[in-house]
């Protein structure tokens, strides 16, 4: 898996590893050329970024856990990143899940941008059972990693220590609100963030910036940051 590398300017200003994962259609370039890491770094705040050129195949072929790791993440912990963040958009934050569930004491937080959680029929299963906390997922077949997500995410509590923290944002017009909702349920009011707008790049950018003025991930930076 390619990555775009930007490294926080200044001496000692590895604290926290950030990586970016993009939409099921676009490439890592597109999140550099729409604003995401100019606007970190417009703020002044010292992570160190790596944009991950997470493709359709690697979903497809069911290895992006697996790519994430060997490529960008295991790289980054030998250099001595002890505290890792991901942020996904749309299918990115599938990926970014995945990668958290397979791997939680590796991940310090995960940042989602309408986030897309399972299909269509599979979302309507879980709000017509009342929401995560109600429904039961059932026998999950092996290939079946939609609902393998998801039945992590029903026994998501936050503030166990042995979980990453999950930030949330979505546009209320967007087209995966409805699954966004359900997991906005799992989570404390401070970590879900909504603005108006849809399944696009203005929506995803506002969110962002308005994470970077003081959502949760900005706290724990500017809380053990020198």
């Amino acid at each position: 898996m390619d990555a775009i590398h930007d490294p926080a300017p200044g001496p000692g200003a590895e604290a926290i590893a950030l990586v970016m994962l993009p939409g099921a259609h676009d490439r890592a370039q597109d999140l550099v050329e729409q604003g995401f890491v100019r606007a970190l770094r417009s703020r002044g705040l010292a992570a160190d970024v790596v944009v991950a050129d997470a493709r359709i195949d690697h979903y497809l072929e069911r290895n992006v856990v697996a790519q994430l790791e060997q490529d960008v993440i295991a790289p980054l912990r030998k250099r001595g990143h002890a505290r890792i963040w991901l942020m996904g958009i749309s299918l990115g934050s599938t990926g970014a899940l995945s990668y958290a569930r397979e791997h939680a004491g590796a991940v310090e937080g995960v940042m989602l941008l309408a986030p897309f959680l399972g299909t269509r029929g599979l979302i309507a299963e879980i709000t017509n059972a009342g929401g995560l906390h109600d429904w039961q997922p059932g026998t999950i077949a092996p290939e079946d990693d939609e609902r393998r997500l998801l039945a992590w995410l029903r026994q998501y509590r936050a503030g166990d220590p042995k979980l990453p923290r999950i930030c949330l944002g979505y546009g209320t017009g967007d087209r995966y609100a409805p699954a966004s909702l359900l997991l906005a349920r799992q989570l404390p009011a401070r970590q879900v963030l909504t603005v108006e707008g849809g399944h696009d790049w203005p929506t995803w950018l506002k969110l962002w910036e308005r994470w970077l003025d003081g959502g949760a991930w900005v706290t724990a930076l500017k809380a053990e940051t020198p």
